[in-house]
């Protein structure tokens, strides 16, 4: 399955996109701004499934239009430089995804073969709706049902000549482990390489969070405002550099590799449809300014389970925010509930979520009805304005209700997907039965006592009261339901202290929002890293959540700012 051809230097995979939303002209700054081979985007979150399923619902494309927005700018340099692009953009509807792209080409005047993976779509399956993470069994009808795919359907459309792949719900990393299978030729077996592809690919997958955005050490990362885009030189044996474009803004540093290394995983053990990847097993170097060498990463056999994205709609929701100041704002916040439920009872909602913070008062209703969720809520709320506390005011005026999906988790067998691929609107052969690995469980290491860490002892003298965030960089999201924090150092003796310090208890402590959930920390001394699991902090996901911050993109800033006691050496 090789066939990337000219040349014998690495696969130069850049990114254009890292959500539905992303910035417009990154397509044709990669395209412009240096020598590429592969142009990826990723535009499908869990969230953007249940955009797309209602945008589809209205009438408007299942797909991501703004993919051929970005396609229009650079369809035509990418042919004339043998460059081809692969996207996720199809979302759920990739072969409508494909039409759009043999119609834009006509009106630009450009013949491109363009490829679409399908095969994920089991909506209306026979799926045992049990949530991968919970346990709890799903009696809702699923609105989608998307499996995710791996990369060798989009090498197969590479290798039968495809100019443009267009896919559904694949891993993100797969977007450049399919090129890497393509150029390489790869096989099942070759599961170090394999499993370097899809670390490159999760640096790259989130576009400018590899190079510096959402860094915490924001400081140290010049023109952020112009940031660029990354991409991956990768090689033969999966090894490969993390850069940018010269001239752009942004950063690639070992430090920013990190912080996006540790975004949205859990354990060390990363399962995906070609290979588990051992996070514990990634070195990073420096390879020059604005490059970052990984390498060393070691694969395991894939599970013999694919895991699917369900959503399916869950009712209405409505929030209204009032803002306490001054004195006594915790009396406030108890005068404003009091007055609101007495308008409308807080029984009478399926479901009511209250949080206060930051002087803020949030309320958020839920239920299946979407009257009593809209302004019979927000106009009780309103209505209470001059029989409430002083310097009572909202953020918005009263508004309706809106619906609101959930994201479901599920695992079915890999050998009932069954991915296709059409070339030109052509179906190409199967691509033959699953690797013959045995289904051998995956798991990671129990949490263990750090060992000493090798002439790097924990630091001594005198210890300093001072934001952990002093000595430590964080990175958080969203997995489901789950929230994952991720936090690391700069130096092996940083680590061992950390590693010492930041049990889960300790953890709790820092955060009590975190105190009544299950919290799981793994360790990754390869990284000078920690990563911490907090499962069901989102509730039932970033559409459902009625936290302010839905994604937990805060939660490892939240962490930083919390004081703790150093020793004064670790800050010298």
């Amino acid at each position: 399955m090789t066939g990337a051809g000219a040349g014998s230097g690495p696969l130069r995979v850049a990114n254009c996109s890292g959500f539905y939303g992303d910035r417009l002209s990154a397509a044709r700054e990669m395209v412009e701004g240096g020598p590429i081979d592969v142009l990826t985007g990723d535009w499908l979150a869990e969230l953007t499934m249940l955009i797309l399923a209602g945008n589809r619902l209205k009438g408007r494309p299942g797909y991501a239009p703004t993919f051929l927005r970005q396609l229009e700018d650079v369809l035509g340099p990418c042919l004339d430089r043998g460059i081809r692009i692969v996207a996720n953009a199809g979302g759920l509807d990739p072969a409508g995804c494909a039409e759009a792209v043999h119609e834009l080409a006509a009106r630009l005047g450009l013949s491109p073969s363009v490829a679409c993976v399908t095969g994920d779509d089991l909506t209306g399956t026979d799926l045992d709706l049990v949530n991968a993470d919970t346990g709890e069994r799903l009696t809702a009808t699923p609105l989608t049902a998307n499996a995710y795919l791996g990369g060798r359907p989009i090498a197969a459309a590479l290798s039968a000549g495809a100019d443009v792949v267009v896919t559904g719900r694949v891993t993100d990393a797969a977007l450049v482990t399919g090129p890497g299978i393509w150029r390489y030729g790869w096989r099942p077996g070759d599961l170090d390489a394999l499993a370097g592809s899809v670390v490159a690919g999760h640096v790259i997958e989130c576009g400018c969070q590899a190079t510096g955005g959402n860094y915490a050490f924001f400081r140290d990362v010049p023109d952020l405002a112009h940031c660029g885009f990354p991409l991956a030189e990768l090689h033969a044996d999966g090894s490969s550099v993390i850069t940018k474009h010269p001239g752009t803004g942004g950063l690639v540093s070992v430090g920013t590799v990190t912080a996006q290394l540790l975004y949205e995983i859990a354990g060390p053990a990363y399962p995906g449809p070609d290979v588990v990847a051992r996070f514990d097993t990634i070195t990073l170097s420096g390879d020059g300014p604005d490059r970052v060498r990984i390498s060393g990463v070691r694969g395991d056999p894939p599970p013999g389970t694919l895991k699917v994205a369900v959503t399916y709609p869950a009712g209405y929701r409505n929030t209204m925010t009032l803002v306490l100041t001054g004195l006594d704002q915790e009396a406030k916040a108890r005068v404003a509930e009091e007055a609101i439920w007495a308008r409308v009872p807080k029984e009478s909602f399926e479901r009511v979520e209250v949080s206060r913070a930051d002087g803020l008062l949030r309320i958020t209703v839920m239920d299946p009805d979407p009257g009593r969720a809209g302004r019979a809520f927000s106009s009780a709320v309103v209505e209470t304005g001059l029989a409430s506390y002083p310097g009572f005011h909202a953020l918005s005026p009263p508004g309706a209700a809106s619906p609101y999906g959930v994201y479901w988790p599920v695992l079915v067998p890999a050998s009932a997907v069954t991915p296709e691929v059409r070339v030109d609107g052509e179906l190409l052969p199967p691509d033959g039965p699953p690797p013959p690995f045995p289904d051998l469980p995956f798991a990671d290491p129990p949490e263990r006592p750090v060992p000493a860490v090798p002439d790097a002892p924990v630091a001594g003298g005198e210890p300093v009261r001072v934001p952990l965030g002093r000595v430590a960089g964080a990175r958080s999201g969203d997995k489901g339901g789950n929230a994952n924090l991720g936090v690391w150092t700069t130096t092996a003796a940083q680590y061992a202290w950390l590693a010492a310090h930041l049990t889960v208890g300790r953890l709790k402590e820092l955060l009590p929002e975190l105190a009544a959930h299950r919290v799981d920390r793994y360790e990754l001394p390869n990284l000078n890293a920690l990563n911490f699991v907090v499962h069901g902090l989102l509730g039932r996901g970033v559409a459902a959540s009625a936290r302010p911050d839905p994604q937990a993109k805060a939660l490892g800033e939240e962490l930083r700012a919390q004081e703790v006691e150093i020793p004064a050496a670790l800050l010298e």
